[in-house]
Protein backbone atom coordinates (compact mmCIF):
# COMPACT_ATOMS: atom_id res chain seq x y z
CA UNK A 1 0.00 0.00 0.00
CA UNK A 2 1.52 3.31 -1.10
CA UNK A 3 0.05 6.76 -0.53
CA UNK A 4 1.23 10.07 -1.96
CA UNK A 5 0.44 13.34 -0.21
CA UNK A 6 1.06 16.13 -2.71
CA UNK A 7 0.96 19.93 -2.74
CA UNK A 8 1.52 20.11 1.02
CA UNK A 9 1.67 23.80 1.84
CA UNK A 10 4.41 23.15 4.42
CA UNK A 11 5.89 19.89 5.67
CA UNK A 12 6.93 20.49 9.29
CA UNK A 13 9.58 18.87 11.50
CA UNK A 14 11.66 17.48 8.63
CA UNK A 15 14.75 15.66 9.87
CA UNK A 16 16.88 14.03 7.18
CA UNK A 17 19.51 13.01 9.73
CA UNK A 18 18.53 11.11 12.90
CA UNK A 19 18.04 13.41 15.91
CA UNK A 20 17.41 12.07 19.41
CA UNK A 21 16.23 15.39 20.87
CA UNK A 22 16.89 19.12 20.62
CA UNK A 23 18.07 21.44 23.40
CA UNK A 24 18.45 25.13 24.16
CA UNK A 25 18.83 27.28 21.05
CA UNK A 26 18.24 24.24 18.80
CA UNK A 27 14.65 24.24 19.99
CA UNK A 28 13.98 27.43 18.02
CA UNK A 29 14.90 25.60 14.81
CA UNK A 30 12.01 23.79 13.15
CA UNK A 31 13.02 22.51 9.71
CA UNK A 32 10.28 22.59 7.08
CA UNK A 33 9.77 22.20 3.34
CA UNK A 34 7.25 24.43 1.59
CA UNK A 35 5.19 23.09 -1.32
CA UNK A 36 6.12 19.53 -0.49
CA UNK A 37 5.15 15.91 -1.05
CA UNK A 38 5.36 12.86 1.21
CA UNK A 39 5.13 9.16 0.37
CA UNK A 40 3.92 6.46 2.76
CA UNK A 41 4.72 2.84 2.02
CA UNK A 42 3.94 -0.15 4.26
CA UNK A 43 3.11 2.06 7.28
CA UNK A 44 6.38 4.03 7.05
CA UNK A 45 7.53 7.33 5.58
CA UNK A 46 9.45 6.27 2.47
CA UNK A 47 10.10 9.58 0.72
CA UNK A 48 9.48 13.32 0.94
CA UNK A 49 10.72 16.53 -0.61
CA UNK A 50 9.86 19.53 -2.74
CA UNK A 51 7.00 19.23 -5.23
CA UNK A 52 9.42 19.97 -8.06
CA UNK A 53 10.86 16.50 -7.37
CA UNK A 54 7.53 14.77 -6.74
CA UNK A 55 7.54 11.17 -8.07
CA UNK A 56 5.02 10.20 -10.72
CA UNK A 57 4.84 6.46 -9.99
CA UNK A 58 1.54 4.69 -9.64
CA UNK A 59 0.26 5.04 -6.08
CA UNK A 60 -2.63 3.23 -4.43
CA UNK A 61 -3.88 6.54 -3.12
CA UNK A 62 -3.11 10.19 -3.91
CA UNK A 63 -4.17 12.92 -1.46
CA UNK A 64 -4.05 16.55 -2.53
CA UNK A 65 -3.08 18.61 0.54
CA UNK A 66 -3.21 21.99 -1.16
CA UNK A 67 -3.39 24.82 1.40
CA UNK A 68 -2.81 22.38 4.27
CA UNK A 69 0.19 21.59 6.41
CA UNK A 70 1.55 18.27 7.62
CA UNK A 71 3.54 17.44 10.73
CA UNK A 72 4.32 14.35 12.80
CA UNK A 73 1.62 13.39 15.27
CA UNK A 74 1.93 14.56 18.86
CA UNK A 75 3.98 12.47 21.30
CA UNK A 76 2.42 12.58 24.78
CA UNK A 77 4.97 11.16 27.21
CA UNK A 78 3.05 11.53 30.50
CA UNK A 79 -0.54 10.36 31.00
CA UNK A 80 -2.72 8.44 33.46
CA UNK A 81 -5.62 7.75 31.12
CA UNK A 82 -6.41 4.29 32.51
CA UNK A 83 -8.64 5.26 35.43
CA UNK A 84 -12.17 4.65 36.67
CA UNK A 85 -14.97 7.19 36.92
CA UNK A 86 -14.05 10.84 37.41
CA UNK A 87 -13.43 13.43 40.12
CA UNK A 88 -15.71 16.24 39.03
CA UNK A 89 -16.90 16.66 42.63
CA UNK A 90 -13.38 17.67 43.63
CA UNK A 91 -13.38 20.18 40.79
CA UNK A 92 -16.31 21.91 42.51
CA UNK A 93 -14.55 21.62 45.89
CA UNK A 94 -11.57 23.53 44.49
CA UNK A 95 -13.86 26.23 43.11
CA UNK A 96 -15.27 26.51 46.64
CA UNK A 97 -11.82 27.13 48.07
CA UNK A 98 -10.18 23.81 48.90
CA UNK A 99 -6.64 23.21 47.61
CA UNK A 100 -5.49 20.03 45.86
CA UNK A 101 -3.50 19.13 49.00
CA UNK A 102 -6.50 19.74 51.30
CA UNK A 103 -8.71 17.53 49.15
CA UNK A 104 -6.09 14.78 49.34
CA UNK A 105 -5.84 15.07 53.14
CA UNK A 106 -9.64 14.69 53.35
CA UNK A 107 -9.51 11.37 51.49
CA UNK A 108 -9.92 12.71 47.98
CA UNK A 109 -7.35 12.92 45.24
CA UNK A 110 -5.43 9.80 44.28
CA UNK A 111 -7.00 7.75 47.09
CA UNK A 112 -10.47 8.57 45.74
CA UNK A 113 -9.48 7.35 42.28
CA UNK A 114 -7.95 4.22 43.79
CA UNK A 115 -11.18 3.37 45.61
CA UNK A 116 -13.17 3.66 42.38
CA UNK A 117 -10.65 1.68 40.36
CA UNK A 118 -10.46 -1.16 42.87
CA UNK A 119 -14.24 -1.58 42.57
CA UNK A 120 -14.16 -1.56 38.75
CA UNK A 121 -13.75 -4.76 36.74
CA UNK A 122 -10.87 -5.10 34.31
CA UNK A 123 -13.30 -5.22 31.38
CA UNK A 124 -15.11 -2.05 32.45
CA UNK A 125 -11.79 -0.31 33.05
CA UNK A 126 -10.72 -1.23 29.53
CA UNK A 127 -13.98 0.04 28.06
CA UNK A 128 -13.68 3.39 29.87
CA UNK A 129 -10.01 3.80 28.95
CA UNK A 130 -10.35 2.97 25.27
CA UNK A 131 -12.81 5.85 24.86
CA UNK A 132 -10.12 8.24 26.12
CA UNK A 133 -7.46 6.67 23.94
CA UNK A 134 -9.62 7.01 20.84
CA UNK A 135 -10.33 10.62 21.77
CA UNK A 136 -6.67 11.61 22.06
CA UNK A 137 -5.87 9.82 18.82
CA UNK A 138 -8.44 11.91 16.97
CA UNK A 139 -6.83 15.00 18.53
CA UNK A 140 -3.53 14.15 16.86
CA UNK A 141 -1.64 12.05 19.40
CA UNK A 142 0.28 9.21 17.76
CA UNK A 143 2.35 7.99 20.72
CA UNK A 144 1.41 7.94 24.39
CA UNK A 145 2.82 6.80 27.72
CA UNK A 146 0.27 5.45 30.22
CA UNK A 147 0.96 4.98 33.93
CA UNK A 148 -0.56 2.77 36.57
CA UNK A 149 -0.86 4.29 40.05
CA UNK A 150 -4.58 4.45 40.72
CA UNK A 151 -4.66 0.87 41.98
CA UNK A 152 -2.54 1.01 45.14
CA UNK A 153 -3.04 -2.72 45.75
CA UNK A 154 -1.22 -5.56 44.03
CA UNK A 155 -4.32 -6.76 42.17
CA UNK A 156 -5.49 -3.29 41.15
CA UNK A 157 -2.06 -2.13 39.94
CA UNK A 158 -1.69 -5.28 37.85
CA UNK A 159 -5.25 -4.80 36.56
CA UNK A 160 -4.29 -1.35 35.28
CA UNK A 161 -1.12 -2.62 33.62
CA UNK A 162 -3.02 -5.45 31.92
CA UNK A 163 -5.52 -2.92 30.55
CA UNK A 164 -2.63 -0.85 29.19
CA UNK A 165 -1.19 -3.96 27.55
CA UNK A 166 -4.56 -4.76 25.99
CA UNK A 167 -4.88 -1.23 24.61
CA UNK A 168 -1.40 -1.58 23.14
CA UNK A 169 -2.40 -4.81 21.41
CA UNK A 170 -5.67 -3.46 20.00
CA UNK A 171 -4.77 0.03 18.74
CA UNK A 172 -2.25 1.32 16.17
CA UNK A 173 -1.06 4.16 18.41
CA UNK A 174 2.35 3.61 20.02
CA UNK A 175 1.87 2.97 23.76
CA UNK A 176 4.47 2.76 26.53
CA UNK A 177 3.55 1.40 29.97
CA UNK A 178 4.87 2.76 33.28
CA UNK A 179 4.50 1.23 36.74
CA UNK A 180 3.61 3.98 39.24
CA UNK A 181 2.68 1.97 42.31
CA UNK A 182 4.38 4.63 44.45
CA UNK A 183 1.77 7.26 43.58
CA UNK A 184 0.30 7.63 47.08
CA UNK A 185 0.24 5.66 50.33
CA UNK A 186 -3.07 3.76 50.57
CA UNK A 187 -5.23 4.13 53.67
CA UNK A 188 -4.47 0.65 54.97
CA UNK A 189 -0.76 1.52 55.03
CA UNK A 190 -1.28 5.03 56.43
CA UNK A 191 1.09 4.39 59.34
CA UNK A 192 3.31 1.92 57.53
CA UNK A 193 4.65 3.51 54.36
CA UNK A 194 7.71 1.26 54.44
CA UNK A 195 5.43 -1.77 54.45
CA UNK A 196 3.67 -0.48 51.33
CA UNK A 197 6.98 0.12 49.55
CA UNK A 198 8.14 -3.39 50.40
CA UNK A 199 4.86 -4.81 49.07
CA UNK A 200 5.47 -3.04 45.77
CA UNK A 201 9.05 -4.29 45.62
CA UNK A 202 8.48 -7.87 46.78
CA UNK A 203 4.99 -8.65 45.45
CA UNK A 204 4.13 -6.42 42.49
CA UNK A 205 7.46 -6.01 40.70
CA UNK A 206 8.17 -9.75 40.23
CA UNK A 207 4.70 -10.34 38.77
CA UNK A 208 4.71 -7.41 36.37
CA UNK A 209 8.20 -8.39 35.23
CA UNK A 210 7.10 -11.99 34.63
CA UNK A 211 4.13 -10.80 32.56
CA UNK A 212 6.16 -8.06 30.82
CA UNK A 213 3.63 -5.40 31.78
CA UNK A 214 5.82 -2.28 31.98
CA UNK A 215 8.96 -0.72 30.53
CA UNK A 216 9.27 2.20 32.96
CA UNK A 217 8.99 2.76 36.69
CA UNK A 218 7.83 6.00 38.30
CA UNK A 219 7.51 7.52 41.78
CA UNK A 220 5.64 10.61 43.03
CA UNK A 221 8.65 12.19 44.75
CA UNK A 222 6.94 14.96 46.69
CA UNK A 223 6.43 16.28 50.22
CA UNK A 224 3.65 14.28 51.87
CA UNK A 225 3.99 11.43 49.37
CA UNK A 226 7.38 9.77 48.82
CA UNK A 227 10.77 11.06 49.93
CA UNK A 228 14.03 10.96 47.99
CA UNK A 229 15.02 7.87 49.99
CA UNK A 230 11.70 6.20 49.14
CA UNK A 231 12.19 7.11 45.50
CA UNK A 232 15.66 5.64 45.33
CA UNK A 233 14.50 2.43 47.02
CA UNK A 234 11.85 1.96 44.30
CA UNK A 235 14.17 2.90 41.44
CA UNK A 236 16.85 0.54 42.72
CA UNK A 237 14.32 -2.29 42.87
CA UNK A 238 13.03 -1.48 39.40
CA UNK A 239 16.55 -1.54 38.01
CA UNK A 240 16.84 -5.23 38.94
CA UNK A 241 13.96 -5.94 36.56
CA UNK A 242 15.22 -3.70 33.76
CA UNK A 243 12.66 -0.95 34.37
CA UNK A 244 13.82 2.53 33.32
CA UNK A 245 13.03 5.43 35.69
CA UNK A 246 10.63 8.29 34.89
CA UNK A 247 9.93 10.42 37.98
CA UNK A 248 7.24 12.88 39.14
CA UNK A 249 9.30 15.67 40.73
CA UNK A 250 9.06 19.30 41.86
CA UNK A 251 5.30 19.67 41.43
CA UNK A 252 4.66 21.46 44.72
CA UNK A 253 8.07 21.41 46.43
CA UNK A 254 11.68 20.79 45.41
CA UNK A 255 13.16 18.11 47.67
CA UNK A 256 15.97 16.66 45.57
CA UNK A 257 14.03 14.42 43.21
CA UNK A 258 15.65 15.90 40.11
CA UNK A 259 19.06 14.98 41.50
CA UNK A 260 17.87 11.40 42.10
CA UNK A 261 16.56 11.27 38.54
CA UNK A 262 19.96 12.23 37.15
CA UNK A 263 21.71 9.83 39.55
CA UNK A 264 19.58 6.93 38.31
CA UNK A 265 19.73 8.04 34.67
CA UNK A 266 15.98 8.60 34.48
CA UNK A 267 14.67 8.93 30.95
CA UNK A 268 12.61 11.89 32.14
CA UNK A 269 11.79 14.03 35.16
CA UNK A 270 8.23 15.34 34.96
CA UNK A 271 6.20 18.29 36.30
CA UNK A 272 8.97 20.72 37.38
CA UNK A 273 6.65 23.55 38.40
CA UNK A 274 9.13 24.39 41.17
CA UNK A 275 12.68 24.57 39.81
CA UNK A 276 15.73 25.80 41.70
CA UNK A 277 19.00 26.84 40.08
CA UNK A 278 20.62 23.63 41.33
CA UNK A 279 17.86 21.58 39.67
CA UNK A 280 18.51 23.22 36.32
CA UNK A 281 22.28 22.91 36.70
CA UNK A 282 22.21 19.18 37.49
CA UNK A 283 20.20 18.46 34.32
CA UNK A 284 22.71 20.13 32.01
CA UNK A 285 24.59 17.73 29.77
CA UNK A 286 22.55 14.70 30.86
CA UNK A 287 20.32 12.35 28.89
CA UNK A 288 17.36 13.01 31.22
CA UNK A 289 14.51 14.88 29.51
CA UNK A 290 12.64 17.57 31.50
CA UNK A 291 8.90 17.16 30.84
CA UNK A 292 6.46 19.94 31.68
CA UNK A 293 2.69 19.69 32.00
CA UNK A 294 0.97 23.04 31.41
CA UNK A 295 -2.57 21.61 31.51
CA UNK A 296 -2.04 20.62 35.13
CA UNK A 297 -0.94 24.14 36.08
CA UNK A 298 -3.93 25.56 34.19
CA UNK A 299 -6.44 23.26 35.88
CA UNK A 300 -5.06 23.54 39.42
CA UNK A 301 -4.11 27.24 39.18
CA UNK A 302 -0.59 26.47 40.35
CA UNK A 303 2.61 27.99 38.90
CA UNK A 304 3.70 26.94 35.43
CA UNK A 305 7.08 25.27 35.06
CA UNK A 306 9.75 27.87 34.12
CA UNK A 307 10.05 26.54 30.56
CA UNK A 308 11.56 29.74 29.18
CA UNK A 309 14.30 29.75 31.79
CA UNK A 310 15.03 26.07 31.27
CA UNK A 311 15.39 26.37 27.50
CA UNK A 312 17.48 29.55 27.83
CA UNK A 313 19.74 27.62 30.20
CA UNK A 314 20.43 25.15 27.40
CA UNK A 315 18.11 22.34 28.47
CA UNK A 316 15.84 20.29 26.24
CA UNK A 317 12.13 20.28 27.03
CA UNK A 318 9.18 18.01 26.29
CA UNK A 319 5.48 18.79 26.62
CA UNK A 320 2.84 16.31 27.80
CA UNK A 321 -0.77 16.40 28.96
CA UNK A 322 -0.69 14.61 32.36
CA UNK A 323 -4.18 13.39 31.37
CA UNK A 324 -5.73 12.20 34.65
CA UNK A 325 -9.05 12.54 36.53
CA UNK A 326 -7.90 14.91 39.26
CA UNK A 327 -5.46 17.52 38.03
CA UNK A 328 -5.56 17.44 34.21
CA UNK A 329 -8.72 15.82 32.84
CA UNK A 330 -7.83 16.42 29.20
CA UNK A 331 -5.58 14.68 26.71
CA UNK A 332 -5.65 17.48 24.16
CA UNK A 333 -2.05 18.07 23.06
CA UNK A 334 -3.18 20.98 20.88
CA UNK A 335 -4.22 22.80 24.04
CA UNK A 336 -0.91 21.87 25.69
CA UNK A 337 1.08 23.33 22.79
CA UNK A 338 -1.00 26.50 22.86
CA UNK A 339 -0.80 26.90 26.64
CA UNK A 340 2.97 26.43 26.56
CA UNK A 341 3.22 29.34 24.13
CA UNK A 342 0.69 31.55 25.91
CA UNK A 343 1.59 30.92 29.55
CA UNK A 344 5.18 29.67 29.39
CA UNK A 345 6.39 32.15 26.80
CA UNK A 346 7.92 29.63 24.45
CA UNK A 347 7.74 29.98 20.68
CA UNK A 348 5.63 27.83 18.34
CA UNK A 349 8.84 26.25 17.04
CA UNK A 350 9.94 25.34 20.56
CA UNK A 351 6.51 24.03 21.47
CA UNK A 352 6.23 21.83 18.37
CA UNK A 353 9.72 20.43 18.97
CA UNK A 354 8.77 19.77 22.60
CA UNK A 355 5.55 17.99 21.59
CA UNK A 356 7.06 15.86 18.82
CA UNK A 357 10.74 14.85 18.71
CA UNK A 358 11.45 15.57 22.39
CA UNK A 359 8.23 13.90 23.50
CA UNK A 360 9.20 10.85 21.46
CA UNK A 361 12.58 10.74 23.20
CA UNK A 362 10.88 10.93 26.61
CA UNK A 363 9.19 7.61 25.73
CA UNK A 364 12.20 5.94 24.13
CA UNK A 365 10.52 6.25 20.73
CA UNK A 366 12.78 8.77 19.01
CA UNK A 367 13.74 6.19 16.34
CA UNK A 368 10.12 5.36 15.53
CA UNK A 369 8.13 8.61 15.67
CA UNK A 370 8.39 12.34 16.33
CA UNK A 371 9.72 13.67 13.04
CA UNK A 372 9.32 13.50 9.27
CA UNK A 373 12.16 11.07 8.65
CA UNK A 374 12.45 8.22 6.15
CA UNK A 375 11.89 4.92 7.90
CA UNK A 376 9.81 6.33 10.76
CA UNK A 377 6.16 5.44 11.23
CA UNK A 378 3.76 7.48 9.13
CA UNK A 379 1.99 8.95 12.18
CA UNK A 380 0.88 12.26 10.73
CA UNK A 381 -1.35 15.26 11.28
CA UNK A 382 -2.87 16.95 8.23
CA UNK A 383 -4.08 20.40 9.21
CA UNK A 384 -7.02 22.37 7.96
CA UNK A 385 -6.09 25.15 5.51
CA UNK A 386 -4.08 27.56 7.72
CA UNK A 387 -1.74 30.50 7.25
CA UNK A 388 1.23 29.16 9.20
CA UNK A 389 2.06 26.62 11.87
CA UNK A 390 1.95 29.48 14.37
CA UNK A 391 -1.82 29.38 13.94
CA UNK A 392 -1.92 26.03 15.77
CA UNK A 393 -1.14 27.56 19.21
CA UNK A 394 -2.73 30.91 18.29
CA UNK A 395 -6.10 29.21 17.76
CA UNK A 396 -5.97 27.76 21.27
CA UNK A 397 -9.66 26.88 21.58
CA UNK A 398 -10.04 25.14 18.24
CA UNK A 399 -7.69 22.46 17.00
CA UNK A 400 -6.59 22.87 13.40
CA UNK A 401 -6.57 19.17 12.54
CA UNK A 402 -8.39 17.94 9.46
CA UNK A 403 -7.16 14.33 9.49
CA UNK A 404 -4.90 12.07 11.53
CA UNK A 405 -2.97 9.12 10.12
CA UNK A 406 -1.42 6.33 12.20
CA UNK A 407 0.98 4.04 10.35
CA UNK A 408 -0.34 5.61 7.16
CA UNK A 409 -4.00 4.81 7.79
CA UNK A 410 -6.58 7.52 8.33
CA UNK A 411 -8.12 7.55 11.81
CA UNK A 412 -11.85 8.24 11.85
Amino acid sequence: MTTLFKNIKELIQVRSEPVSFVSGLEMKELPTIKNAYLVVENELISDFGSMKNCPTSNFNKVIDAKGKMMLPSWCDSHTHIVYAGNREGEFVDRINGLSYEEIAINGGGILNSAKMLQATTEEELYQQSKVRLEEVTRLGTGAVEIKSGYGLTKDAELKMLRVIKRLKENYPIEIKATFLGAHAVPTEYKNNKQGYLLMLVNDVLPTLAKENLAEYIDVFCESGYFSVADTELILEAGKKYGLIPKIHVNQFTAIGGVQSGVKYKALSVDHLEEMREEDIEVLKGTTTMPVVLPSCSYFLSIPYAPARKMIDSGLPLALATDYNPGSAPSGNMNFVVATACIKMNITPEEAINAATINGAYAMGLENEVGSITIGKQANLILTKPINSYGFIPYSYGNHQIEKVYLKGEEIV
